[in-house]
Parts: C-alpha cells; sequence; structure tokens
C-alpha cells in the first residue's frame, strides 16, 4: 500500500517546451547544446555556479547577446500550470505523505514564481512536506543518492512510496533506491490520474 508520493516537477505539473529554449538559444548564435553547455547545466543545477556565471557561460557560445536577453531564452521552456493540478495536489495532500523532487535551477524557479504568483506558487509548496530542488541541495536525479537522502530524511519506506517523473532516467534511478515507479509520459498522460495508476501497486 501506497503512502508516500514523491513528484518530479517539469512536465508533471508545470507544462513545458523544451524547443522553445533550443529554439531562443539558436537565434542568439547557439549552434548546438554540446558537453560543455552541458556540464554548465548540471553544474548550475547543483548550486556549484551562482545564475551570473551560468548565464556567462552560456554567453560565450552566442554572438554576444546581452545577459537579459540570454535569461528569457533560458526561461523559454516554462509554459503554464493548469491550475487543477494544484485542486488535484490540495485534495490528495490529506491521503499521502507528498514531497517534490526536481532538478531545476534558481532562475527557472524564480521565473515559475513569478510568472504564476506568490499565492499560486505558495499554495502549490505548501501541498508538501518538503520541496527539494536539485540546487538547494547540491545534487541531482537519476543519482541513486538523491533518492536516499530524501528516504533517509523522512524514515520513507521505499516500497510504500512512490516517485512519479516523466524522464526514464530517473525512473531508473529512483528503481535502484528500491522506489515504486510512474513513468508518466506527459504527450498521453496526466498528473491527475494517480488514482487510476495507484491501483496497479
Amino acid at each position: 500500500m501506497i503512502d508516500t508520493i514523491i513528484f518530479d516537477f517539469g512536465d508533471v505539473f508545470i507544462n513545458l517546451d523544451h524547443n522553445a529554449t533550443e529554439k531562443a538559444l539558436q537565434n542568439l548564435g547557439v549552434r548546438e547544446w554540446n558537453s560543455e553547455l552541458d556540464a554548465l547545466n548540471k553544474s548550475y543545477e547543483v548550486g556549484k555556479i551562482d545564475e551570473l556565471a551560468f548565464i556567462e557561460g552560456i554567453q560565450r557560445h552566442t554572438n554576444a547577446a546581452d545577459l537579459l536577453t540570454i535569461r528569457e531564452a533560458w526561461n523559454a521552456i516554462l509554459l503554464d500550470f493548469p491550475l487543477y493540478r494544484l485542486e488535484f495536489l490540495q485534495m490528495i495532500g490529506s491521503k499521502y505523505r507528498l514531497f517534490l523532487l526536481s532538478n531545476t535551477d534558481s532562475t527557472h524557479i524564480d521565473k515559475f514564481e513569478h510568472k504564476v504568483g506568490q499565492s499560486f506558487a505558495r499554495d502549490f509548496y505548501s501541498c508538501f512536506e518538503k520541496v527539494y530542488f536539485s540546487f538547494e541541495i547540491g545534487q541531482r536525479k537519476p543519482d541513486e543518492n538523491t533518492y536516499k537522502y530524501i528516504i533517509n530524511n523522512h524514515n520513507l519506506v521505499p516500497k510504500k512510496t512512490l516517485f512519479v517523473d516523466d524522464k526514464l532516467e530517473n525512473i531508473e534511478g529512483a528503481q535502484k533506491a528500491g522506489l515504486q515507479t510512474w513513468h508518466l509520459n506527459p504527450k498521453k498522460e496526466d498528473v491527475t490520474l494517480l488514482f487510476e495508476k495507484l491501483k496497479h501497486f
């Protein structure tokens, strides 16, 4: 019997357009998302570098684009957060222990909070016993230790804990940590199908 659920954020609650950031950066002269930029992004996601260092790092791959324009391009990925998903979360909060675990950075979180407003963001965060952002905890999915960090912090029982994520690599990392999983397909499924999925556990 599942008593705890750990949710991902992007493409589970907030809708994302991965192509939008890619196109926006291309328009600024970034020819491809190479290994150097990927390493830069991962360093930013675990809080090893700050926003300025991250955006300046991207800037070196552009046609001398200004920092604010690069920041806007980076945030182009963030779309809407449907209200019904927040209402669903609020509804299930009395039935399960809820946690949020997201690979993200302070730029995206600042933009999210500004986009939806402080009241909405506060209502969202308050649905969870604890919110874990990779840039704050210094580790990211799919590292097995990231899941164990939450499990140990809250004395969770892995086989009674469901992890929900849209990325297969994150699902596989969670399974290594002993968690039950739902690999959510955002093109075909919605997080509000949770109760249907829970029938299989």
